[in-house]
């Protein structure tokens, strides 16, 4: 099976060339922004070229507050981008995967959203998201939206320069104080658990559509903190705030976390949260 893998030098993109690399059964070809911007549609002609038999789109535009600024650019990578995949992805016949997000939802559920419940975006991010998903559904036949939430993994996230748990080790290393958001809830998720599912559910071929694919629970960016210094056993004080402390520009979910009802219902399982955070971890060199 050929593998296109659109943003390849991403923070997910790097485990899904790593993982799917690793078996004889993918023939992987990482494409990152020098080879193609999704949002120009002329420079997509390479997938044309390829000719893989699926194309996992991962690039995206994932500065939330800078979107409130700039929708037409979180527009042009998130939407436009997806468009452009979907309709190379059709006229060669390959399989479309959008890597989408929690932040579809409005996180008024109060409870893990599941593949059935009706997304409502309250920012740009997720609605530039949203729409990549209607385009995925609407022009490419073959496709799979999967989303995911609260990603980290080894590469860090080039948009925002590192990721979550990354951002917390270095402030407490440098002695600044830790103040968290406790009241807003996610399924924090490991890009190389991600990955080997990914690659398992490919294998399968199973019915078209949307599926959620994040690490078991949910927790509060608060508690996945502690967790983090609980796991390393250091002693870090974190001071728990409101999300309207921060006084950020974009609204977030109060409650975005995922349940993974599809993704079970095929016998494929993914870690608890704190498990993979642990497995982070030890993939850095901290444990």
């Amino acid at each position: 099976m050929r593998i296109a893998i659109v943003g390849a030098n991403g923070q997910l993109g790097t485990d899904l060339v790593e993982i799917s690399s690793e078996d004889p059964e993918f023939e992987v070809v990482p494409l990152t922004h020098k080879d193609l911007d999704v949002a120009v549609l002329d420079s997509l002609k390479i997938l044309k070229e390829v000719k893989p038999d699926v194309i996992i789109n991962t690039a995206a535009y994932v500065r939330v507050d800078d979107a409130e600024l700039h929708p037409e650019k979180a527009f042009a990578v998130n939407a436009i981008g997806a468009l452009n995949v979907a309709r190379i992805a059709n006229d060669i016949g390959a399989i479309n995967v959008y890597i989408s997000t929690d932040y579809v939802f409005d996180g008024e559920k109060g409870e893990p959203y599941t593949e059935e419940d009706t997304p409502n975006p309250i920012n740009v991010y997720g609605a530039s998201k949203y729409a990549g998903e209607i385009f995925t559904r609407n022009y490419s036949s073959k496709h799979y939206i999967i989303r995911v939430a609260s990603l980290y993994g080894k590469a860090g996230a080039s948009g925002k320069g590192g990721n979550f748990v990354e951002w917390v080790i270095e402030r407490a290393k440098s002695g600044e104080e830790l103040r968290i958001v406790d009241d807003q809830f996610m399924s924090p998720t490991y890009t190389k658990d991600v990955a080997r599912t990914l690659k398992e559910f490919l294998k399968l071929k199973p019915e078209f559509g949307v599926y959620h694919m994040v690490n078991e629970g949910f927790c509060s960016w608060y508690e996945f903190a502690r967790a983090v210094f609980k796991i390393l056993g250091w002693d870090v004080q974190i001071k728990p705030i409101k999300s309207n402390e921060l006084n950020r520009l974009a609204k977030r979910p109060r409650f975005s976390a995922l349940k993974n009802e599809k993704l079970e219902e095929l016998g494929l399982n993914m870690k608890p949260w704190k498990e993979a955070l642990k497995g982070y971890l030890q993939e850095k060199g901290y444990l």
